[in-house]
């Protein structure tokens, strides 16, 4: 029997290589375009994008049918566009004052803050690795951050780009509890709405300019290194949870930061380096930590793409049905022991 969905795995890594592609590109376009209209660029066209492939999919008998979003998941999404106006915005405007080879290794905060999210708010429990994990991303981020180490002083820079990560904490565990609906839906409204927000705020403050090649450059940018990679950040999430997905998605900003030197022609000092260090010290304790124990299921009535090939979708059908499918269904109360991660199956407590 498989109890965790490795694919999933491969889904989180995905994500964070296309999102590394977004800092060192839009550090190139940020020279056109500013700040608060580069990200709503990037967002419109990861709806756009998306908007395409949704069409396409439908056209496809053969697609697996998923569940569709309800109003019962109104605030979440609601929650989720809020976030995702105000975070790209805070790093669109940290890259216009440090590298983009920093903002990328910054980018690991938003691991710590998911995570400490994840548990406070949502009550997704951590472990003693992830812990650890957390508090050597945490110091990589601080050494990152102090841009005087005799004054403690932080460069103005990271402190946005560390409200991004912040803001990004908040929108993963919104996007979460959305993890079993479907993720081009999902997508899409992140898309357009945060897209459309940012673009509001361009209006109000004046901050339009209207370069094509730029706009365009940054549409195309948005939906490969926001629509794909928010699309496959879900498909993880619906496995992984909150805390872990995050933890693999910290691969993100390693190559970023290889994509910096390479396209931006950044250097790297000793103090990076060092932080370096650090981060991948989390990132490996984060992505092997491992959770099995006696746990019980209590009774569960939902929706969400399923196969039957696990011991949690146990019900029957008056039909023969292979492979994933989507409709509502119940899970009777079951105790039993197996690896498993917190997904939206195993929310339950731990004494412990």
């Amino acid at each position: 029997m498989k109890y965790i969905n490795h694919s999933s795995i491969f889904y989180a890594i995905l994500a964070a290589l296309l999102f590394s592609l977004s800092s060192p590109f839009s550090k190139i376009l940020l020279e056109k375009l500013p700040p608060t209209q580069m990200a709503a660029m990037l967002y419109l066209g990861a709806g756009i994008g998306m908007s395409f492939v949704y069409i396409l999919s439908r056209q496809n008998t053969h697609s697996v049918k998923e569940a569709r979003l309800t109003k019962k998941e109104l605030p979440y999404i609601l929650g989720m566009i809020l976030l995702d106006v105000a975070a790209p915005v805070f790093l669109m405007i940290g890259l216009t004052m440090t590298t983009a080879a920093s903002a990328s290794l910054l980018g690991n905060f938003e691991v710590v803050a998911t995570a400490i999210i994840a548990l406070l708010v949502f009550k997704e429990v951590i472990g003693k690795r992830l812990w650890w994990s957390i508090s050597l991303i945490c110091f990589g981020c601080l050494i990152l951050s102090v841009e005087n180490i005799t004054s403690f002083s932080f460069s103005s820079g990271s402190l946005f780009v560390l409200m991004a990560s912040i803001c990004w904490g908040f929108e993963n565990n919104c996007t979460r509890m959305l993890s079993l609906k479907n993720p081009m839906e999902i997508v899409i409204l992140k898309g357009f709405g945060s897209g459309f927000g940012a673009l509001l705020i361009c209006f109000i403050t004046g901050g339009i300019t209207l370069h094509i090649p730029s706009i365009a450059a940054a549409c195309l940018l948005g939906f490969f290194s926001y629509g794909l990679s928010i699309f496959f950040y879900v498909r993880a999430q619906r496995d992984l949870g909150a805390a872990r997905t995050g933890a693999y998605y910290a691969f993100a900003p390693f190559l970023g930061v290889l994509l910096s030197v390479i396209i931006n022609n950044e250097s790297l000092n000793m103090v990076f380096l060092i932080a370096l260090l650090f981060f991948g010290g989390g990132v490996y304790l984060a992505s092997s930590e491992k959770h099995k124990h006696i746990h019980t299921h209590s009774l569960l009535v939902h929706e969400h793409r399923h196969s039957h090939d696990d011991r949690h979708h146990t019900h029957t059908h008056s039909e023969q049905i292979k492979g994933e499918h989507s409709h509502p269904h119940s899970h009777d109360p079951l105790t039993h022991e197996h690896t498993h991660t917190p997904d939206l199956h195993h929310t339950h407590s731990h004494n412990h």
